[in-house]
């Protein structure tokens, strides 16, 4: 779908939007209402809250306040929806939809974004597919007259999804699931070091409905012994087998819910603003759309299509068709699905491989590492190899500090942070000669880094040295492993998920020091190199005020922008000021000048106050995202590695010397993908040690939006509208028969 040219801050004048949130709250909800209020605002259009959901909708009054823009102040890191929300059976019948339709057309509202879950939506789709009949009630019953009835003849509906229970097919992660994990996995965390001490067994419920989404992806973040979800039930004789491992048990069953994450408030803003921009470019041949996330996409889907497949899911778990109601909830919760299967039990197979793969660690230690290192020992395992650790990175290598690792040798690493290998920074070119001699030695077969820059940058010397050393022609890969996300070839690296849920829960903590007190403004260094992304993203999911990066350049003239704003914002009901600097971003304008700026020029307004994060960012225990990816990533470079020792091995020898035979496993929009060493040459920053293009600059201009700049918002970057069923393409055709005519049967 073309987007036509316009300028976005006038695309909503005339226009009002009214946003509600309506079913079980969900963590991320007030990320996704303060920027559907914010960017309707910066639109020019007027915003309306709907408090307490679809039954604040019906009674009208009170319940349909305008918005402005210091009403959705400071609600960021507030866990629930701060507008509330509520089951409503009035809105289920067609006179309370009535009463509804009236207090909207009163107000001149056309345009509806609704945060919930599928029933929540499914309702906001057969309110849109009624309305232009309650119209015609309301104007026989004297209610409205012909001009109202005109002027708001179609309604738009656009979706959000909101639902710990992350059941909405069509989308990656609804906003709440991310938090509902961390709140699961910190419950795990707690209660391990019990189970530990008294070699008891804990059998832990947690919530989720009819899908098992949050119990898949906590065993695969814990190293669960079992899960048990809906999807598929466990083979006959289970019974025994798991109560051979029972020899004490304990029960704990979690409610959840708490301070959202850092993804979830992300995933909230993006969502809000991609739900204004689908409002406000509808027309009325447009069908209703849920905005949703497919990798790190935002996409526009068909509402009734999600919930339609949604439907087919609790369909095919009814008939006992359990591989379809995994592939129906998507490629996501298949490849955590068959993950967790290889993962779960020992089942080596009978015979060895009598292939060698060794495992280092390269450049400072994160969160994930471990995980990832696990996965892959236990892959490789399981595919009959030998696994090998190296100690102490490619000094490790180079001086033979290695040795066999096993399968419970590698128990309880998912969550342990820091690298359990030891790393270092060296790279490997002073030491070529002795890794060479090394790998012959150990008769090393494969090679599996795991970190940073320095992983990419020493697999690049490698691949370069085999045209003098033989024995580094093994296949090779460099799984990203960083907090500074600065490695080319992947979207995101294992490490930045949790030093960005530190960065913003520390922003939190330091904002909440000055309640209270008088105007103050904070400013705080993080890390990351040159690379922007951890300012960034903190920058968006903390509310900055802006975040300084070496790759969007600034001077003096900026700086005073940004200073006399929050100066103007200060003068309003706005509190508290945030100012993050990445430690790279520029040389002459430090952390100390940008402090003893802001002091002088906010004299009589505000203060300040300084804070540099540190290392407290690589620290930690991994996040479930962390934990999940970097499962996820060992996994898969293990099994890619295995197809190309069988394609490398020639006369009775494995000789890989193309470029395809060393890649960096990276996340590229929506998939996993490998791409050689080589090739990513030409895509480096070397120097400042980032790649040449990051898709998360184009985020930038959303931060600035909802910290009040009048800027420009491209909007030919917005998501076009998607369908469900080219995403199950493995959807079995009498399904996809009956998707098609129940879909059809809707829109009619």
């Amino acid at each position: 779908m073309s987007h036509t040219s316009m300028d976005p801050t006038k695309m909503g004048i005339g226009r009002s939007v009214a946003v509600l949130t309506s079913g079980g709250d969900a963590q991320g909800m007030n990320a996704a209402v303060r920027a559907t209020v914010r960017v309707g605002l910066y639109t020019g259009a007027k915003v309306y809250f709907v408090h307490e959901g679809y039954q604040g909708l019906v009674d009208g009054g009170d319940n349909i306040k305008l918005a402005t823009w210091e009403s959705v102040s400071m609600m960021l890191q507030l866990g629930g929806t701060v507008i509330g929300s509520a089951r409503c059976m009035d809105f289920r019948a067609r006179e309370g939809r009535m009463k509804a339709a009236l207090n909207l057309v009163k107000l001149g509202i056309t345009n509806l974004c609704v945060i919930g879950g599928d029933g929540s939506l499914t309702g906001a789709n057969q309110f849109r597919t009624e309305w232009s009949t309650l119209l015609v009630d309301l104007v026989k019953a004297g209610k409205i007259s012909d001009d109202e009835a005109k002027t708001s003849s179609h309604l738009n509906i656009v979706g959000m999804v909101g639902s710990i229970d992350n059941d909405f097919c069509g989308t990656d992660m609804t906003i709440g699931t991310d938090s509902a994990l961390h709140r699961i996995i910190e419950v795990v965390d707690a209660i391990t070091t019990t189970a530990q001490s008294h070699q008891r067994t804990f059998i832990l419920e947690v919530m989720g409905r009819h899908c098992g989404y949050l119990a898949l992806v906590t065993a695969l973040a814990c190293g669960a012994d079992w899960v048990f979800i809906p999807e598929m039930p466990p083979d006959e004789g289970w019974e025994g087998h798991l109560c051979r491992r029972l020899a004490d048990q304990l029960s704990v069953c979690l409610r959840l819910g708490g301070t959202p994450s850092a993804f979830d408030r992300i995933l909230g803003s993006r969502m809000g603003v991609e739900a204004v921009m689908a409002l406000l470019e509808a027309t009325p041949e447009t069908p209703a759309c849920v905005v949703s996330l497919s990798g790190n996409q935002a996409v526009r889907l068909p509402l009734m299509e999600c919930v339609q497949v949604t439907k087919d899911v609790t369909t095919a778990m009814a008939e006992n068709r359990w591989e379809d109601a995994i592939k129906l909830r998507g490629k996501s919760f298949e490849n955590n699905w068959n993950t967790y299967k290889m993962l779960a039990h020992i089942n080596p197979p009978d015979t060895k491989s009598n292939i060698n793969v060794a495992i280092v660690n390269v450049g400072a230690p994160c969160a994930g590492m471990n995980a990832a290192v696990r996965s892959a020992v236990r892959i490789g395992i399981i595919q009959g190899h030998n696994m090998l650790a190296v100690h102490d990175g490619f000094e490790g290598l180079a001086h033979g500090n290695i040795v066999p690792i096993t399968w419970t040798g590698v128990s309880g690493w998912t969550g342990k942070g820091g690298s359990e290998l030891g790393t270092k920074r060296v790279l490997p070119s002073k030491y070529i000669e002795e890794i060479s001699l090394t790998i012959a030695k150990f008769n090393i077969h494969s090679l599996v880094i795991i970190g940073g820059f320095e992983a990419f940058m020493g697999g690049l010397e490698l691949v370069t040295a085999r045209e003098k050393y033989e024995e580094l022609c093994i296949p090779m890969v460099v799984i990203p492993a960083t907090v500074s996300n600065n490695v080319p070839g992947s979207d995101f690296s294992i490490g930045a998920d949790t030093a960005l849920n530190t960065i913003t829960s520390t922003c939190d903590r330091i904002k909440q020091s000055a309640a209270g007190t008088k105007r103050r403004v904070f400013i705080i260094e993080t890390m990351g190199g040159y690379c922007g992304y951890l300012a960034t993203m903190a920058g968006l999911a903390a509310g900055a005020d802006a975040a300084y990066i070496y790759e969007d350049k600034f001077g003096i003239r900026d700086l005073e922008m940004n200073v006399e704003h929050l100066v103007q914002k200060m003068k309003t009901d706005v509190k508290r000021g945030l100012i993050l600097r990445n430690e790279k971003c520029n040389a002459n304008y430090t952390t100390d000048f940008i402090f003893a700026l802001y002091s002088e020029e906010g004299k009589g307004v505000f203060d300040c106050r300084k804070n540099i994060l540190g290392h407290m960012q690589q620290g930690g225990t991994p996040t479930p995202f962390d934990r999940n990816f970097g499962t996820k990533m060992g996994s898969k470079a293990v099994l890619w590695l295995t197809e190309k020792l069988k394609e490398m091995y020639r006369h009775g020898r494995i000789f890989a010397n193309t470029p395809d035979s060393a890649c960096v496993l990276g996340m590229r929009k929506r998939a996993l993908t490998f791409q050689p060493l080589a090739e990513l040459n030409e895509q480096t920053d070397f120097e400042h040690r980032i790649p040449k293009t990051s898709w998360w600059l184009k985020l930038r201009p959303i931060m600035k939006i909802l910290a009040k700049y009048n800027i420009s918002l491209d909007t030919s970057e917005h998501a076009h509208m998607e369908h469900v069923i080219k995403k199950r393409v493995s959807m079995p055709a009498p399904l996809i028969k009956k998707h098609k005519e129940e879909v059809e049967e809707e829109e009619e």
